[in-house]
């Protein structure tokens, strides 16, 4: 087994995780390497999206349920966990959009919030840290901050000048954000149920992609990660998020094997690399052993 390396992945609410690159992450940790996932909220804004989860004693102790939840998909997942303790910003609707409330993570100064990530990422030494890109993956007010703060600790975890007193400096080799729903991939499982003879949940959403104004993700994509044997793995970490993940949704409408046959990867962006790699990439820790055995 190659040296045992460290992968942060950083990420706005409880669920995101497990819908966004934990088959990776399981590769990663089923390989040896120490993998860190951090949550910027305790969710306690999400609605409750699984019909069979919306019990009154559910709704009264969500943001309990979602802890939960989180600690029984990142044990499926063999991850270490960690919350970053700021407040479920909820996605606003209406036009206008009212404002946020105070206090949540999306309004809370980003130097306070960059603060509590820089202290996480020098306690834990990663040398990969993955994120959200600059839409947050979607427009979600907390994903973007996500990112945001993503992107600053990476920056700032190894300069002693910032955020003294938050640990001893701690400066992460590669910076990546995370694609996860690519037109591409949507349109290939689309056309596989309906050659099946299958209804697709993917016919209503490819029709609203506006191509013209939406890019396709895929064509940012450097890192394709193989890790179609835990999908299965992923599955039941995404499961596990029982308020937020009905069963019987799209999350299952195609089997893990006709995945594997049909993108048997999780795809990244590299945005930051202090090591040298060459692209397009396989795996995330590309280059890294190299320098940390140099």
């Amino acid at each position: 087994m190659a040296d045992k390396l460290r992968l942060m992945t950083v990420h706005a609410h409880p669920d995101d995780e497990s819908s966004k690159g934990a088959a990776t992450t399981a590769r990663y940790v089923a390989e040896g390497h120490d993998v860190m996932v951090v949550t910027c909220t305790g969710g306690e804004a999400g609605s409750i999206l699984n019909p069979a989860m919306d019990r009154p004693e559910v709704v009264e102790n969500l943001t309990d349920v979602r802890r939960e939840e989180m600690a029984k998909a990142a044990e499926i997942l063999g991850v270490e966990h960690r919350w970053l303790g700021f407040v479920d910003s909820g996605l606003p609707e209406g036009d206008p959009l009212p404002a946020l409330p105070e206090g949540v993570f999306a309004t809370v100064p980003i130097e306070e919030s960059t603060r509590e990530l820089v202290k996480v990422m020098r306690e834990f030494r990663p040398h990969v840290v993955i994120t959200y890109d600059e839409n947050g993956g979607y427009p979600h007010p907390d994903h973007i901050r996500c990112h945001e703060i993503s992107v600053a600790a990476f920056d700032a975890a190894g300069d002693p000048d910032l955020y003294q007193g938050q640990g001893e400096p701690w400066q992460p080799l590669k910076l990546y954000y995370s694609h996860g729903f690519s037109r591409k991939r949507m349109q290939l499982f689309h056309e596989s149920l309906l050659a099946d003879g299958k209804e697709s949940p993917y016919t209503d959403w490819l029709e609203r992609w506006d191509s013209q104004n939406r890019p396709d993700p895929d064509d940012r994509v450097t890192t394709r990660v193989p890790c179609g044997e835990y999908f299965e793995q992923r599955d039941d970490a995404l499961r596990a998020h029982a308020t937020q993940i009905d069963p019987t949704s799209r999350w299952f409408a195609v089997s893990c094997d006709v995945q594997r046959e049909l993108w048997p990867t999780e795809d990244y962006e590299l945005v930051r690399s202090l090591v040298d790699t060459t692209l397009p990439e396989d795996d995330l820790f590309a280059g890294v052993q190299e320098k940390v055995c140099a």
